[in-house]
């Protein structure tokens, strides 16, 4: 059961590399196609926070490349160079789909709210839930291992799989509302929202790999606890 575990994960491995790399090819190909609107990252994010009656939320620059993100403790949207600077289809994007989460934010989006409330967990959880798998298992010095911690570990992980599942429709919703507010406030052409729509996809993919990698990891734990509570 253990090569099976290493089988799996090397598999979603290769997996999130090609699709990381196909996101990045995308990027890069989008980058180099300018919006009808022809403005920046920075200057989209504001006009797409101010349309949705959002004033406190600060845009700043962050270093790295797909770097981008919203923090909701701090109210930022942080924005690589890239995309703060850019005036691409890439750049547009990107800056709306940040911003899409700010909305959810402000209109308290439900899974948004719950993602949020469970990240102390999380944080306690992804540290902890693989050592304590481990040692369950007997990798550890625990001879054949420990049921009990096995059992513990599992509900560990089983937390972080839960986040990556919530993840999914938080990051679709923000796609969603980026892709619908670049049409209606006239920033993309609609070739260039189609563009920008197959950016996000890629974008969200990423996500859906880390979602599918966590369940079948957790399955193959259980797999191993239910055969060692027979024995």
């Amino acid at each position: 059961m253990t090569i099976g575990i290493i089988f799996i994960s090397l598999i979603f491995m290769v997996i999130g590399m090609a699709v990381q790399s196909k996101l990045k090819s995308k990027f890069t190909a989008y980058s180099n196609m300018h919006t009808i609107s022809n403005m920046s990252g920075e200057e989209i994010a504001r006009k797409m926070l101010n349309d949705n009656g959002i004033y406190d939320v600060q845009i700043t620059s962050v270093e790295g490349s797909l770097t981008d993100h919203y923090n909701p403790m701090n109210k930022t949207v942080n924005l690589s160079r890239e995309v703060f600077e850019g005036r691409n289809i890439s750049a547009a994007a990107v800056a709306a789909h940040e911003c899409g989460h700010a909305v959810q934010h402000a209109t308290a989006y439900s899974m948004l709210m719950l993602r949020s409330k469970i990240v102390p967990a999380v944080q306690i959880s992804s540290t902890l839930s693989q050592w304590i798998i481990m040692a369950g298992i007997g990798y550890l010095g625990f001879g054949h291992g420990n049921s009990t911690l096995l059992l513990i570990g599992i509900i560990l992980f089983a937390i972080t799989t839960l986040f990556t599942v919530i993840t999914l429709p938080v990051e679709f919703d923000a796609s969603a509302r980026a892709l619908k507010w670049l049409g209606t406030a006239h920033i993309t052409t609609s070739s260039e929202q189609e563009k920008a729509k197959d950016a996000l996809k890629w974008a969200a993919l990423t996500y859906v790999v880390a979602a599918l990698a966590s369940i079948t990891m957790l399955f193959q734990y259980i797999m191993i606890y239910m055969g060692r509570s027979r024995d």
